[in-house]
């Protein structure tokens, strides 16, 4: 199937939500009791809603999967509070802990990336945010791996930054710079007390002025509303990010968030499909914590998300390489890059 015979087939299978999908298509922002209708649906719906997310992956992305690979260049350490976080000062979770890797480390790190068919490779640092001396680190290693691998994306998440951090690192090559926003304005001072929503918004805005590509999401399961995912969905349409991570609470123990539960798969799908449907355009990552929360169902979140990790996050283990390929092609989708598809079960045949 063509992508537009998809997105016609999906709009089909979409019932009382082919509105919100025809929405989408069209670039109009979902009506808020709209959003929430969608987050507070029946499960007998939930092949519809995921239906709909899908006609407007489907025109924007085809039957496409991205993959990319996380690298965390320094473990722990971290001042700050956050309390999903392992590596924050508050965390007594066992984890490691070390100081910035070398350059080398990160150049070998992105040829397995790449060797893997990556699309995508991010490097990750747990700190407030960079010093001079780190972004000159980032840009040594960015030119670097753009020399040797000039087709592999480059993201960096160093925390917060100003624009001419940003402009110095994408002088060097890089490509985006991801930031969540995790979660809603008014709910962020519940996860968050030694920095502001604010000065995350900030580090978006001048990432975007210097010329990189916005990359922010959220974290789904912390305890907030479905009015907290409805107005974050609304702020980064707002900030047209063009790389959108779907994260999933993973709790782990010597977190405050520690004790929480996993959110529930569906709960998980209709974020997923929230997003897609306020974000239309925007590449939606299936992130962190997606193989702990939806199990055996996270197959199903690639018909909102077009993007996904695999190998691992910064302090937990993700879903194997050829676990995600033989997913992937198990559900009729296939992988963008260099990997050649293999064609599997038909989406016509999985809902």
């Amino acid at each position: 199937m063509t992508g537009r015979d998809d997105t016609a087939s999906a709009l089909a299978a979409a019932g009382a939500y082919r509105r919100l999908a025809e929405q989408a298509l069209a670039d109009r922002p979902l009506a808020h009791d709209d959003a929430r209708a969608l987050l507070e649906s029946p499960d007998g719906d939930l092949a519809a809603v995921l239906w709909a997310a899908f006609a407007a992956r489907s025109r924007h992305f085809g039957r496409r999967v991205k993959l990319c690979v996380l690298q965390n260049a320094r473990s722990g350490l971290c001042p700050e509070d956050c309390g999903y976080c392992s590596q924050s000062a508050v965390s007594t979770a066992d984890i490691r802990r070390y100081r910035l890797l070398p350059v080398a480390d990160l150049v070998a790190g992105a040829r397995r990336a790449a060797a893997s068919g990556a699309g995508r490779y991010c490097m990750v640092t747990s700190a407030r945010g960079p010093s001079a001396s780190d972004i000159a680190h980032f840009a040594r290693a960015a030119r670097a791996i753009r020399a040797e691998l000039p087709d592999l994306e480059l993201c960096v998440s160093l925390g917060i930054m100003d624009e001419g951090q940003a402009r110095t690192l994408r002088g060097a090559g890089v490509d985006f710079v991801n930031h969540n926003l995790n979660t809603s304005r008014r709910f962020y001072p519940s996860i968050c007390g030694t920095h502001t929503y604010d000065d995350r918004m900030a580090t978006v805005r001048g990432s975007t002025r210097a010329g990189l590509g916005a990359c922010s999401g959220v974290i789904v399961g912390m305890g907030e509303t479905h009015d907290d995912l409805i107005d974050v969905a609304g702020e980064l349409r707002a900030l047209a990010v063009t790389s959108l991570p779907v994260n999933f609470l993973h709790p782990i123990e010597g977190t405050p968030l520690g004790e929480r539960p996993a959110p529930a798969a569906g709960a998980c799908l209709r974020a997923l499909a929230l997003f897609r449907l306020t974000n239309p355009r925007a590449e939606i990552r299936a992130a962190g914590g997606r193989e702990h929360a939806l199990g055996a169902a996270q197959g199903l979140a690639l018909f909102a998300a077009n993007s996904i990790f695999v190998e691992g996050y910064l302090t937990t283990p993700g879903q194997h390489h050829a676990d995600a390929l033989s997913m992937i092609h198990a559900l009729g989708f296939e992988v963008e890059g260099p990997v050649p598809p293999r064609h599997g079960q038909t989406l016509a045949n999985v809902m």
